[in-house]
């Protein structure tokens, strides 16, 4: 059997049958024109990967990710002078191992060297003891294999021997990616043992010419990027990836930095053989290749821990489908993009069909360079990740590394911990059929090591459940080992703790001034009751609300302005057996109708001068003012009120999806145990103090009035006025000695910027939104302790807790509170690893009774808890995302749908956009949040649109203000998804019409930014670049930004890395990136400008061309005029200013310069020097207001004159003479006629025509010391 024959029988079923049909196309390699071997007189290009290489080492200098090591233990009678002869043999034959990669303008070229004697070098550590030998050769072998490379300057091979003793050798080489790649470097060891077996036998090599090098493969690459089959196979790219996520978010265990880095390590999972050994026959049995099985095995993993259906992992294969390739050593490595539908929930055999028809499409169409698809499909790059895949999958091969043919000596493969990583995570798969394995390969700037380790073992598990049922579908598979499992369910939820469960709240408060009756219990500014006081009143009223009808379950509204009797209010309402429901009066009465409705309130406690702000159809009301006499009647006694703990404690109402809000419902045993939890948890005692600030309908509420009364603390009550101004809410608290204060991260950050500074004692509770960390670190350096807390109101407050860290990166919402669970499940409801995003479950006592009247939306958020030992248990579905973290602490991720919380309030989006939907004229409506406020998008179906306040207005009188969208944004239609939903994603910022208007326009500001955005015009072929411009949304891409930086280098001497330019990727950044580097001295000299010989006409420099085509199109714009009035006190001497502006232009040639067209192509026109001549214009005989209203009048007019700049002049004055003593004189030239900065120009003109001046008018000599070493004239001929 031949060579062919042999691969051919060697092919995978989905190669082979890819061959096969190549063939009957006529496709066959054989068939397919040879690549030439043209003559190459000067440096040649790269390919496009080689390229894509190169600009990773000008982003990452000295990085060793893409080293390739071959370390190798050495047994036998080695002669190391026929090795040595072997390798210059092999860097004979192959060019590529002699090419370096200098840059041109940042333009990178491959040029060769000539081929020299190779010298191998020798190091003997057989002197060493056997223990010390041994990590010396480790030693010595990683720091070889790490050295970096200089790409411009080579070697980019390298070879180091070392003796071990009698007849043991190792050996190291080591090579840049940029110049090989797997399969070269199985050509490298069979050419080796070819020629070590001949040279050793003294005969000549048997190995023939090479056919081509690297360097003609790479020009044909180019050409071939030209032709028919390239656009072909692009096509088919385009498609198959079209509308393709542009990452797979694995979880990580820390934030990307802003650039992507290759820090990692590996680890290794050894599947048991039997359960291999049925994955292998589960596969055959399939049709498919182990190979097609690994990678849909890894698939599902991916899937699993992502939550995505499309995944697309890179896979290598080698670009050699041509038989000149097949002996070249040389990165001919392409990577594949192996995108995967996993939607619709598919078997495992349906998904092995599913990737088989992915691998064999990718393998016909796998000529086109992975670099060539990355600039067609990723025009917009994200610096911190790999473009198209992060995530990569390989067949790698571990064997035995002893070429064949290497007769006399034997090479064992030496290995060594790596320290880098290509992508975030490369999953290998060693199908050895004695110890197969799977290689993981990881970004330890995102993964901890215990993260990988899990990952093995979920693939452990689920290779396991693949093997025993290959008809489940993905999503039953199982993922947890049991250990995992318990932990998640059961040992994170031991939170079981003492409370009084068969109490009613306001009993606890009843004990409470029993114990400590004298202390203070309530202050509201300068009133204060003592817990016996607020016993006896709320007592008092009490009774008379249930005189009123008030009892068990009784809902009664409340509707108080923020003081002690609302205080009371609500303690009496509980003492009579009612349900408090507040009602804030801030809210629109359409709501407030609402809640009394749906809620069922038949009573109602407010205070007469809300009452106009209150619907008219209400129940009687109990008016805490005008009702006072009668109050005051009724007993001290405590109320015999009965009440079991699961009656109603109180109604919130949240926003709702249908467009009215939802009302929740809250048992005393809820709102008991979270208290009681609570203040274990915080450390709460009678001594403290806690700041009330926060509205009624917002749950928090209930924690900041109850929780002291239950603990024999102290409530401070602040007014809404109060609570609003950070330096009055300072004093305040400073004058009433708070040391407990909650609200939400948006009060916080505004009390922070108004003047609040908190105090040494302070625990600060926050929670309703995230705490981004530098918001915690602000806060903690105002107070003791900064505690997190998380819970929808469904769960009575809050349900979870954490003491915030200082300094921590990631601000958890900690752990379940006491009597509570946490689950973080799939969409089967089932588990999901640590670090793995799940929908958030609450089980547990604090879950609320269900939601008013709504059964439905009860049975449908409040659903069986299948892990709770009690019968009948429930658990609240959240809707939100979160992730365990591998303490046992929860990271919240963000609503699941399009539900938010902004300034602490949940709001549900489609529940404005219902009411927005009302409008007559609005058609459609979407509301976003985008940061931290709301975006309305609508259309109106061609009825004229209604103005933003008109939209407001309509908002204002049917939802409360945290609910108003701060933006309107008017569309012709909205954006719609293949599936035919509305494309939130697509939905364009409000500010913007278009893109380019994303950033206002600001020009250059110095001289630094005008060079650099002169380079950036130049390189981008732009007319003009603002200085907050992006390079990347111009149109710049990698190997552009080389170029940028070459030129810059150039031009201003300074040296700035890649990665600094795409860390700041503007004209300000670079500039300011530059004129650092020119400060430490980290800077280069400038090629120097020269002068040129002034014979004939020259040429304009760029920024002079484009502001000379710009005048072509507008000859009477006076848009590029530049001006500088000046007002001169003193005794002037005409004479001496003449003298003096004829010396200023004498001087600078630009003064004197037009730019005449010859042959459509402007030229610079240098006329000589002559008498420089000013108008004077005499005002002085009119009255003074006049004449400076003349002036005025007069210089305007000669600002808005245009300039003629083929036959100039192009700088002109004109002197007006307003008193015997003051003269204004205005001074114009145009930008033409200079390089500089605009305003560094003009203000340099003045301070030297000033010193001219000086000079002159003390009749000096009319040669300047001042000298002009440089023109334009040198600057656009350089």
């Amino acid at each position: 059997m031949d060579s062919h024959a042999r691969r051919i029988a060697s092919l995978s079923p989905e190669k082979r049958a890819l061959f096969e049909a190549r063939l009957k196309k006529g496709q066959s390699p054989a068939n397919a024109s040879a690549i030439a071997r043209p003559r190459r007189d000067a440096d040649t290009p790269l390919s496009v990967d080689q390229e894509r290489l190169w600009l990773m080492d000008q982003l990452e200098p000295g990085g060793h990710a893409y080293h390739i090591n071959w370390a190798s233990r050495i047994s036998g009678p080695l002669d190391v002078k026929v090795l040595e002869r072997c390798f210059g043999e092999i860097i004979r034959r192959h060019e590529v191992l002699r090419t370096t990669f200098p840059s041109e303008n940042g333009i990178p070229h491959q040029r060769v060297g000539p081929a020299r004697p190779f010298t191998l070098p020798f190091t003997d550590l057989s002197v060493l003891p056997d223990p010390e030998r041994e990590g010396e050769l480790l030693r010595r072998i990683v720091t070889s294999a790490n050295r970096p490379f200089n790409l411009s300057e080579g070697p980019l091979m390298r070879v180091e021997l070392f003796r071990l003793g009698g007849q043991e050798h190792a050996m190291i080489l080591t090579l840049h990616h940029i110049i090989t790649d797997g399969w070269s470097m199985g050509v490298f060891r069979r050419e080796m043992a070819a020629l070590y077996d001949a040279f050793h036998a003294g005969r000549p090599s048997p190995l023939k010419e090479l056919p081509i090098q690297f360097a003609d493969f790479a020009a044909w690459q180019r050409e071939w990027l030209r032709g028919e089959e390239c656009q072909k196979q692009l096509a088919y790219w385009k498609r198959r990836l079209a509308g393709a996520p542009s990452a797979t978010e694995l979880p990580t265990d820390r934030p990307r930095r802003p650039l992507q880095t290759y820090r990692g390590r590996k680890q290794t999972w050894r599947p048991p053989q039997e359960l291999w050994k049925s994955f292998k026959a589960l596969c055959q049995r399939e049709g498919v290749t182990t190979f097609i099985g690994a990678l849909t095995l890894f698939n599902v993993l991916l899937h699993r821990h992502t939550g995505q259906d499309d995944i697309s992992v890179g896979f290598p294969s080698a670009s050699r489908t041509r038989p000149e390739t097949q002996g070249l050593i040389g990165y001919l490595l392409n990577m594949l993009v192996m995108r995967t539908d996993l939607s619709g929930d598919p078997t495992v055999r349906e998904l092995l069909g599913r990737v088989r028809e992915v691998a064999v499409g990718a393998y016909a169409h796998s000529e086109l360079p992975y670099g060539r698809l990355v600039e067609e499909m990723a025009k917009e790059r994200d610096t911190n990740r790999n473009p198209l895949f992060q995530i990569c999958f390989i067949i790698a091969d571990f064997q035995d590394s002893t070429p064949e043919g290497a007769s006399t000596i034997s090479m064992r493969p030496i290995e060594f911990e790596g320290d880098t990583a290509k992508f975030d995570l490369t999953l290998a798969l060693n199908d050895s059929p004695h110890s197969p394995s799977f290689i993981a390969e990881y970004n330890t700037d995102l993964f901890d090591d215990t993260t990988i380790t899990r990952l093995l073992e979920h693939l452990h598990v689920l290779l396991e459940g693949v093997v025993a049922a290959p008809e489940r579908r993905v999503s039953a598979l199982p993922l947890l080992g049991e250990d995992e499992r318990r932990q998640l369910l059961s040992e994170w939820n031991e939170t079981a703790a003492e409370y009084p469960r068969d109490k009613p709240l306001h009993e606890l408060i009843a004990a409470q001034a029993d114990r400590t009756p004298d202390a203070v219990a309530v202050v509201f500014r300068d009133e204060r009751l003592t817990y016996r006081e607020l016993n006896a009143r709320a007592d008092k009223l009490a009774h008379h609300l249930r005189r009123r009808g008030v009892a068990a379950e009784t809902r009664v509204g409340v509707c108080v302005e923020r003081s002690i009797e609302m205080v009371v209010g609500l303690l009496s309402i509980l003492k009579a057996g009612g349900a408090y429901v507040p009602l804030d009066p801030h809210h629109p009465k359409e709501r407030l109708a609402f809640v009394m409705e749906d809620a069922g309130v038949s009573a109602l406690l407010t205070q007469s001068s809300l009452l106009e702000r209150l619907p008219e159809q209400r129940p009687a009301a109990v008016l805490l003012d005008a009702d006072g006499d009668s109050v005051r009647l009724e007993s001290e006694r405590e109320p015999a009120s009965r009440l079991a703990p699961e009656n109603l404690a109180y109604v919130i109402y949240t926003s709702g999806s249908t467009g009215r809000p939802k009302g929740v419902a809250i048992a005393h045993r809820s709102i008991v145990n979270l208290l009681t939890s609570m203040r274990r948890q915080i450390g709460l005692s009678s001594s403290d103090r806690l700041l009330a600030v926060t509205t009624l309908s917002f749950d928090i509420a209930a924690l900041e009035i109850f929780l002291p009364l239950i603990t024999g603390a102290c409530v401070v009550v602040a007014d809404d006025e109060v609570a609003a101004d950070g330096g009055r809410l300072q004093d305040y608290s400073e004058r009433h000695g708070v040391t407990v204060m909650q609200t939400t991260p948006s009060r916080w950050r505004m009390l922070l910027e108004t003047g609040w500074r908190g105090g040494e004692r302070l625990k600060i509770l926050t929670g309703g939104e995230a705490l981004p960390p530098v918001l915690a670190e602000r806060l903690s350096k105002h107070g003791a302790s900064v505690w997190n807390l998380y819970g929808p109101t469904e769960t009575a407050v809050w349900a979870t807790a954490c003491e915030v860290e200082r300094g921590a990166d990631i601000i958890t919402i900690g752990r379940p509170v006491g009597n509570t669970e946490v689950y973080l499940l799939d969409a089967n409801r089932e588990p999901v690893p640590v670090g793995v995003a799940g929908e958030l479950y609450i089980g547990g006592d604090g879950l609320a009774r269900g939601y008013e009247n709504r059964p439905d939306l009860t049975a449908e958020r409040f659903v069986p808890n299948p892990f709770a030992c009690e019968p009948g248990a429930r658990m609240y579905r959240t809707g939100d995302l979160a992730r365990f973290l591998a303490d046992g602490r929860v990271e919240h991720l963000g609503r699941m749908d399009y539900q938010v919380k902004l300034r602490g309030f949940r709001v549900e989006l489609g529940e404005i956009e219902s009411v927005i939907l009302e409008h007559e004229a609005v058609r459609e409506a979407v509301v976003v949040a985008r940061e931290e406020s709301l975006v309305a998008y609508v259309t109106t179906g061609g009825e004229e649109a209604p103005a933003h306040f008109e939209l407001r207005a309509f908002l204002e009188s049917r939802l409360p203000g945290y609910m108003i969208p701060a933006q309107f944004v008017k569309m012709e239609r909205l954006p719609l998804s293949l599936n035919g939903k509305v494309d939130r994603k697509q939905l364009p910022a409000p500010e913007e019409t278009r893109p380019e208007l994303r950033v206002p326009f600001v020009a250059p500001r110095t001289p630094t930014e005008e060079k650099v955005a002169e380079v950036w015009m130049e390189v981008l072929g732009l007319e003009r670049v603002g200085v907050n411009d992006n390079f990347f949304q111009l149109g710049g891409h990698s190997l552009l930004a080389t170029q940028i930086l070459s030129r810059v280098r150039a031009a201003l001497g300074a040296d700035v890395s890649l990665r600094a330019l795409l860390e700041s990727p503007t004209v300000e950044g670079l500039s300011r990136l530059v004129t650092s580097a020119l400060d430490s001295g980290d800077a280069h000299e400038a090629a120097p400008v020269t002068r040129v010989k002034r014979e004939g006409d020259l040429p304009l420099s760029f920024a002079q061309q484009r502001l000379w085509f710009l005048h072509q199109l507008n000859p009477q714009s006076t848009v590029f005029n530049l001006y500088a009035a000046l007002r001169l006190s003193g005794r002037l001497d005409l004479t001496a200013l003449g003298r003096t502006l004829t010396e200023v232009v004498r001087r600078h040639e630009s003064l004197r310069t037009t730019f005449a067209a010859k042959t459509g192509t402007p030229r610079q026109v240098i006329t000589p020097p002559a008498p420089f001549e000013f108008d004077v214009v005499d005002l002085a005989h009119l009255p003074a207001e006049e004449a400076e209203a003349r002036a005025r009048q007069l210089a305007s007019e000669e600002v808005r004159r245009p300039f003629d700049l083929s036959s100039g002049p192009l700088l002109r004055a004109k002197l007006f003479r307003l008193a015997t003593r003051s003269t204004s004189r205005p001074s114009r030239c145009t930008t033409s006629s200079r390089t500089g900065g605009r305003w560094a120009s003009s203000s340099a003109k003045s301070r030297r025509s000033t010193r001219l001046t000086s000079k002159a008018s003390r009749r000096r000599s009319r040669n300047s010391r001042f000298s002009t070493r440089t023109s334009p004239r040198g600057s656009a001929s350089a």
